[in-house]
C-alpha cells in the first residue's frame, strides 16, 4: 500500500491508495471522461490559449537561460531525446540542458536522472530546482504530442524497463503526457517510479478540466513558493 498526500486540497490530508484499486477502475475511467471530445477538444483549446499567452515570456526566459547554459558548460542549449507519449507513441521531446553534454549512446535512455545526479551541471541545478528546464516543451504543446497536464513522459526504453517491473506502468500512457502533472506537484524528482505511478494512476481516475486547472495552479506554487515540493 502506497501513502501519498496531495497538494491540491484546502489542507493536507493523508489518502491511502493502493495500485491494485486504481488500476481496476482505469479503463473505465478512461472509456469515459478523458476519452469524451468534449473533454479533449477543451483540453487542446486550453494548451493552445496558454501556449499563445506564455510563447514570448517563455521565449525570453529561455534565451536568458540558454546564455548561462553555454557558459557553464560545452554542447548544446537545447537537449532533445525520444519519449513515449499517448499510446506509446514517440516523439521528440525538448528541454533546456542541464547536465553535462555526452555523445549520444543507446545506455543515456536507459538511466534515470536523480536529484543530486553529479552529471547535472552547475547552472543546471539551479534550472531543475525551479523547472525552468521544461519550458522548451511548449514547442511539444503545440504540436500536439504533449498537454500542459498529465504524467510526465518516460523514455520508451525506460517505459519498457518499468512496465517489466511495476505491473500496468503502462496504463499512464492511456492519456496524454504533460508538463506537469499530479506527481511533479507532490515530490517531482525525490519519487520513485512506483511513486510516481500511484501518483498517475490517481490522475487517470480523477481526470477532468478542473483537474487540470488545479494542478496548474499548484505548480505555480511548487515554483514559487516552494510548496508541495519534497
Amino acid at each position: 500500500m502506497n501513502r501519498i498526500n496531495t497538494v491540491l486540497e484546502s489542507e493536507y490530508i493523508e489518502q491511502d491508495y493502493t495500485t491494485n484499486d486504481l488500476l481496476e477502475s482505469i479503463d473505465a475511467i478512461c472509456s469515459e471522461e478523458c476519452k469524451t471530445s468534449f473533454y479533449l477538444s477543451a483540453r487542446r483549446i486550453l494548451d493552445l490559449v496558454l501556449s499563445l499567452v506564455v510563447s514570448v515570456p517563455i521565449a525570453i526566459v529561455v534565451l536568458i537561460t540558454g546564455i548561462f547554459v553555454k557558459l557553464d558548460s560545452k554542447g548544446p542549449i537545447l537537449f532533445k531525446q525520444e519519449r513515449a507519449g499517448k499510446n506509446g507513441k514517440a516523439f521528440t521531446i525538448y528541454k533546456i540542458r542541464t547536465m553535462s553534454h555526452a555523445p549520444l549512446d543507446e545506455t543515456r535512455d536507459m538511466v534515470w536522472t536523480e536529484k543530486d545526479d553529479c552529471r547535472i551541471t552547475k547552472v543546471g541545478k539551479v534550472i531543475r530546482k525551479v523547472r525552468l528546464d521544461e519550458l522548451p516543451q511548449i514547442i511539444n504543446v503545440i504540436k500536439g504530442d504533449m498537454s500542459f497536464v498529465g504524467p510526465r513522459p518516460e523514455t520508451v526504453v525506460l517505459t519498457e524497463k518499468f512496465n517489466e517491473s511495476i505491473p500496468d506502468f503502462n496504463k499512464r500512457l492511456m492519456v496524454q503526457p504533460g508538463i506537469t502533472g499530479l506527481a511533479q506537484v507532490n515530490g517531482g524528482y525525490d519519487l520513485s517510479a512506483e511513486e510516481k505511478i500511484v501518483f498517475d494512476l490517481q490522475y487517470i481516475e480523477n481526470v477532468c478540466f478542473w483537474e487540470d486547472i488545479k494542478i496548474l495552479f499548484a505548480t505555480v506554487k511548487v515554483i514559487f513558493m516552494r510548496e508541495g515540493a519534497r
